[in-house]
């Protein structure tokens, strides 16, 4: 035991290793997920969740220090939030088409993710910055944690409540979707990217190219319109 000791301490020095876990960690997920043949209960995101934080809790890790190992990872959020431009430029063509409904639907999908969350925080009895916090939950996270600064929330609650989103949203879209007869891979994708962000998006490409494609780009404009809303929707309830 104290060899193994010394060698925890040994490796804990390395700014790679939670990096390496974090990739190991998804790494086993997405084996689970293909595994279970695609099952949205077995998602690869909320797997590495649970092996990474009976990784910390188990070693005493606090999440300071495993940030400064996987902060490499937070780092490509904001070229993969950049590149959300991608389809929507293949898709224009699409979107021109659809582009009235599409606008009411991001407006309207934008401000019931935010009124929604913290009209039940408010309901549970959560008050001031945790509720604050919420608001900006559906927006993908290197836009949601800069919101929430701006607001006065808590950008670490805030990024807990994004991922939570994403991996709820993940797992009941496609059955949600199914029971309400909604067939239309635009209509399905869109949706789910407006509500449940990069998460929700990469279950819809599992699904169907089309769906993630419009996943993707309610994704991005639901980013822009969150970081233009929620600002004035803070100010207007708190």
């Amino acid at each position: 035991m104290s060899d193994f000791a010394r060698l925890w301490i040994y490796l804990q020095q390395g700014p790679l290793l939670w990096l390496t876990v974090t990739l190991i960690a998804y790494g086993i997920g997405d084996f689970l997920f293909l595994k279970a043949r695609r099952s949205p209960w077995v998602n690869p995101v909320l797997v590495a969740v649970v092996l990474i934080s009976v990784a910390l809790v188990g070693t005493g890790t606090d999440y300071e220090t495993y940030f400064q190992g996987a902060q490499f990872v937070h780092f490509l959020l904001g070229p993969a939030t950049v590149a959300l431009a991608v389809p929507l430029f293949a898709n224009l063509r699409h979107v021109r088409s659809a582009l009235l409904p599409m606008t009411a639907a991001l407006i309207v999908g934008s401000l019931v993710a935010m009124l929604s969350a913290v009209g039940i925080g408010w309901l549970c009895g959560v008050r001031g910055e945790v509720l604050v916090s919420l608001l900006p939950k559906s927006a993908t996270s290197p836009v949601a944690l800069g919101v929430a600064e701006t607001i006065g929330g808590i950008p670490a609650l805030t990024a807990a409540m994004v991922i939570l989103t994403g991996i709820i949203g993940a797992v009941v879209v496609t059955p949600l979707y199914n029971a309400l007869g909604v067939t239309d891979w635009r209509a399905r994708g869109f949706a789910t990217g407006v509500a449940a962000h990069g998460i929700g998006t990469a279950r819809a490409f599992q699904v169907n190219d089309t769906a993630g494609a419009f996943a993707g780009i309610g994704m991005g404009l639901n980013a822009l319109l969150t970081a233009l809303l929620a600002p004035a929707v803070a100010h207007w309830l708190f």
